[in-house]
């Protein structure tokens, strides 16, 4: 049966590249179902993300064993042009812890948009380093697992949720107001592969009670950002961030309930793109085909 594979690549900037790699599509049959590609002029550097439809015959290892074929056989175009490149199975679902403290907007929101189909990635466990949201995540049939965390027991903590993410084999880590640090180690050892969500009054508004200072403050406009988790505290690559615009007459409690709404449009967002192949990183920034 015909399926579809989505390639994506980034290499130094030159004339030809998409000729190389549509001629090499074609010459395998394939037919390109969608493609999207951004040169950034300032660092000489090109990004692109091209889905296909593979027409040939699935070997018997099935679309493992077609992404192996193609890997090998594309790193002759690649090495032409420097390229680091990717083929993924575009239909599998890529697997989703999600990490979360005390407040579950985010969770909620995750979890009814993996019910309806719309997350891009399927969710297999909730880790927490409270109870308290151990019934909503059971409810909605997940595993929860109660890693339990103090500054004594932190390296202790860490090494069970990369044990935990070994053995589901996730393959994203997602920090939906998870409210502990990571250290360098962890952050490292998910690089690319884990995602946070903050308020976007960071780094304005440290500390607690972010929304009563940004309301002594007299902030007009509420965000979130969603972005790679890096040992520099809520300073990754992001990936996406929502706005929106308030006035005068918001209390603290109404600017938190905007903020959480934020937050969790944009953490979704970010999710799914990620989920669907859609995030580049290129350095500190990220290029993404939305």
């Amino acid at each position: 049966m015909p399926h579809t594979i989505t390639l994506t690549l980034s290499c130094p900037q030159r004339p030809g590249i998409v000729h190389a790699v549509s001629s090499f599509l074609f010459s395998h049959n394939f037919d390109i179902a969608e493609h999207q590609q951004f040169d950034d002029t300032r660092s000489q550097a090109f990004f692109q993300r091209t889905t296909f439809v593979c027409t040939t015959h699935s070997p018997e290892g099935g679309s493992a064993d077609v992404i192996a074929t193609l890997t090998d056989e594309f790193a002759s175009v690649a090495a032409e042009f420097g390229m680091t490149f990717r083929f993924v199975d575009t239909p599998r679902k890529p697997r989703v812890v999600v990490m979360v403290s005390k407040m579950g907007h985010c969770l909620n929101d995750l979890i009814f948009r993996w019910r309806a189909g719309t997350l891009g990635g399927e969710l297999v466990a909730v880790v927490s380093n409270h109870e308290v949201l151990r019934p909503m995540a059971e409810a909605a049939g997940l595993p929860f697992v109660h890693i339990p965390v103090t500054p004594d027991t932190k390296p202790e903590a860490e090494r069970a949720l990369l044990a935990l993410v070994d053995e589901l084999e996730a393959d994203l880590v997602v920090l939906a107001r998870y409210m502990q640090v990571l250290s360098d180690e962890t952050c490292q050892k998910l690089r690319g592969r884990a995602i946070n969500i903050h308020h976007s009054f960071l780094p304005g508004f440290k500390g607690a009670k972010p929304y009563h200072q940004a309301f002594d403050r007299g902030v007009k406009l509420v965000g979130a950002t969603a972005h790679y988790v890096t040992p520099d505290l809520d300073e990754g690559p992001i990936i996406e961030q929502e706005v929106i615009r308030i006035d005068h007459s918001f209390d603290p409690a109404r600017l938190a309930t905007v903020g959480q709404d934020a937050e969790a449009l944009a953490l979704s967002r970010a999710v799914r793109w990620h989920c669907e192949n859609r995030v580049l990183l290129h350095g500190h920034r990220t290029v993404v085909f939305s």
